[in-house]
């Protein structure tokens, strides 16, 4: 997913709890069209409230690939048009905004050669990042596309060492997505939880 779209879901994702109902159209729409896989499908529908299941959709859509923001959007067609129409706005704001001041966030912001953006990251740079993040690290795993579940066999695989919990989740994330693992890609879930720039500092050298 752009990151753009992410940033756009994570900054309203409360305002979007309280407005969307997340039935049967939208989760059926999404998992027909290979946006949800039914684990996920089972995941959110297991939620104990409405708001619940939009939060949960909304921290499992930035994993899930280039076509998941429009996708979501084509799902609120029907029921939700105006939000929908609510979202479109921003996407295309943030595009002008992005044209105006972010030119190459991922090389510029955050100091990382441009060279480097497409490279897988080595266990080495992994674990370097692994000592840095705090408590942000569930949220960018979970915005990299790991599940609770996994997140959870980390915590329970080191129970006596964070660092070592990240680690095995960033490890998880490089096996499981092999080529698409890339600094790029590592970068935008750590823009999308917040974390300065500065936290990173020679950690991608």
């Amino acid at each position: 997913m752009d990151p753009k779209h992410k940033e756009i879901l994570r900054a309203h994702r409360l305002h979007l709890s309280e407005q969307l109902i997340v039935d049967d159209t939208i989760i059926q729409y999404l998992y027909q069209e290979g946006i949800l896989t039914e684990s996920q499908v089972e995941e959110i529908q297991s939620q104990p409230s409405n708001k619940n299941k939009t939060l949960r959709l909304l921290a499992i859509l930035p994993g899930r690939g280039p076509l998941a923001f429009g996708a979501f959007l084509s799902s609120l067609e029907q029921d939700f048009p105006w939000i929908r129409e609510k979202l479109l706005l921003l996407s295309a704001a943030a595009d002008d905004s992005a044209t105006v001041s972010h030119p190459s966030a991922a090389s510029g912001q955050w100091g990382v050669p441009e060279h480097l953006l497409h490279t897988v990251p080595s266990n080495q740079q992994l674990n370097r990042l692994a000592s840095r993040l705090g408590s942000e690290w569930e949220m960018v795993l979970l915005d990299l596309g790991l599940s609770p579940g996994e997140l959870y066999r980390c915590r329970a695989d080191h129970p006596l060492s964070v660092q070592s919990q990240v680690l095995a989740g960033l490890v998880m994330w490089k096996q499981l997505q092999g080529r698409g693992a890339t600094v790029q890609r590592l970068l935008q879930s750590l823009q999308a939880s917040d974390l300065h720039p500065s936290a990173i500092d020679q950690v991608f050298i």
